[in-house]
């Protein structure tokens, strides 16, 4: 097997979850996936299965969520599995959110939550918290492309957001964050991935349609259709060059690009002045 699948990762299931299950339903060991999500999240997990673990890299990784938060109260987890801290009464309007986002776009730095994987000294950051261990974590630098009020109830104090952001972005602290710049205290009550990179949610799988090998190998996306680099269509004599780990002469603008044959993808490339080296081949 080799391609992409869009998967829905359902809430409650782990990221390795998923990737577990695949390998039992195809019995193909090398699988990986381009972004982890949180158990209580759900949403679009693109899964690269086969030697199209080795494309990873290549593929975009911006990505966009629905969250929906609730103001009043922070948590320790800053979403809705950890321990309510601080809670309050504020009342909040939509213009007060409206003017508080505004520092919430473009490139911003913020503070990973202390319930993370991110290692500092080796270790989790989850593993001091849940020791009680203090650590100093040095803030991150994130881009939000995008964010707006989707539904906002004031008398559950539930708002819901859509937010388009870089890779590394949490949303769980775009809450806890937003929540202290409103004068009261937010936390995440629900998250979806709705889009990672080119995957999106609307064209994503349920692991229901993924429970054969069948059904899988049906859902495989062939990796060229989400490949955003220029391609270069080899010769006989070119392929035979580059599958024996040979450069190629051509007169291609510097950059990377996909060498492909009878329009299948034969090796990820760099032009370099009149030369072709391939990074990875995949004959």
């Amino acid at each position: 097997m080799f391609g992409f699948l869009n998967v829905y990762k359902p809430k409650g299931k782990t990221s390795h979850d998923i990737v577990s299950i695949l390998r039992r339903v195809t019995g193909v060991k090398q699988i990986g996936h381009t972004g982890t999500l949180d158990p209580f999240a759900e949403g679009v997990l693109p899964v690269c299965i086969g030697k199209a673990t080795r494309l990873i890299e290549y593929l975009k990784d911006d990505k966009a969520y629905v969250g929906t938060v609730h103001l009043g109260s922070s948590t320790t987890t800053y979403d809705v599995e950890g321990e309510t801290v601080k809670t309050s009464d504020k009342e909040v309007i939509s213009d007060e959110i409206e003017k508080a986002l505004e520092d919430f776009r473009g490139e911003i730095e913020q503070l990973p939550p202390v319930y993370s994987a991110i290692k500092v000294g080796g270790k989790k950051l989850y593993e001091y918290a849940r020791k009680g261990e203090e650590v100093k974590v040095e803030p991150r630098r994130v881009n939000i492309y995008e964010n707006k009020i989707l539904k906002y109830e004031p008398e559950t104090k539930q708002l819901e957001l859509y937010i388009s952001c870089s890779k590394g972005t949490y949303i769980r602290s775009i809450a806890n964050d937003l929540g202290e710049k409103l004068g009261t205290y937010g936390h995440l009550i629900k998250l979806v991935r709705v889009k990672a990179g080119d995957f999106e949610v609307k064209n994503s799988v349920g692991l229901e349609d993924l429970d054969t090998k069948e059904k899988v190998e049906k859902h495989l996306i062939y990796p060229l259709e989400y490949l955003d680099y220029p391609r270069y269509e080899l010769n006989e004599k070119e392929k035979s060059l580059v599958l024996n780990g040979m450069p190629i002469n051509t007169n291609i603008e510097n950059g990377l690009l996909l060498l492909t044959y009878e329009n299948k993808l034969v090796s990820v490339a760099e032009a370099c002045g009149t030369t072709l080296k391939c990074r990875k081949v995949f004959g």
